[in-house]
């Protein structure tokens, strides 16, 4: 039962889907949901778009099973069909500027909230962090959320995204650099307001 969770075992559970196994295809997405869906809601910091994603995702996965090519472990390659779902949300979303308000302005709008004396301070600095990751171009904010985010080796991320190591290590070294000066605004904010409220919590 313990090589279960092996790589081998996830490429066995795949080969069997498409053999016909209507439980596989089930028991390998239940192995990995938590890590897939932490993706999705990471890249895209939305709950119902993450959640509808993963189930594009998914459903791309369940029916593409028989061309995967064994040339990575299952689950890159599905993680790598998520952050694609994810991207395409993304660019989407891009599309649409009025729906896509990351610049300073609303960024400043969400600390005003979040900076009185709101004992769910996690919950605050989770929003300004996904309010700050709007700025970022949505192949960078992948890169980020996943070594930065969700501890992915940088070899790990270049695999799920297909891309060099080299140029995971560019784009996360950049949204780094783009994203300091907003979460220090926010930082800031946040210590100001404590420091004039007796009931400041602690970060």
């Amino acid at each position: 039962m313990s090589a279960s969770t092996g790589p081998a075992a996830d490429a066995e559970l795949l080969r069997q889907h498409v053999d016909g196994d209507t439980e596989a295809f089930g028991e390998l997405f239940k192995r990995h949901q938590d890590r897939l869906w932490a993706v999705a809601l990471r890249t895209l910091g939305d709950p119902e778009e993450a959640a509808d994603a993963l189930q594009d995702a998914m459903l791309s996965a369940f029916r593409r099973a028989d061309s995967f090519r064994g040339d990575s472990a299952v689950t890159t390659w599905l993680h790598r069909i998520v952050v694609n779902a994810c991207l395409d949300r993304l660019r989407r979303r891009a599309a649409r500027p009025a729906a896509l308000t990351g610049d300073e302005e609303a960024l400043d709008a969400l600390a005003g909230p979040a900076s009185g004396p709101d004992p769910a301070t996690a919950s605050a600095t989770r929003l300004d962090i996904d309010a700050a990751l709007r700025v970022l171009p949505p192949p960078q904010r992948a890169a980020l959320v996943l070594v930065d985010m969700l501890g992915f080796s940088v070899a790990d991320a270049a695999a799920i995204l297909d891309i060099s190591p080299g140029t995971v290590k560019s784009r996360c070294a950049r949204s780094r650099a783009r994203l300091l000066p907003y979460l220090d605004h926010l930082r800031g904010n946040r210590t100001a307001s404590e420091s004039v409220s007796p009931q400041g919590g602690d970060a």
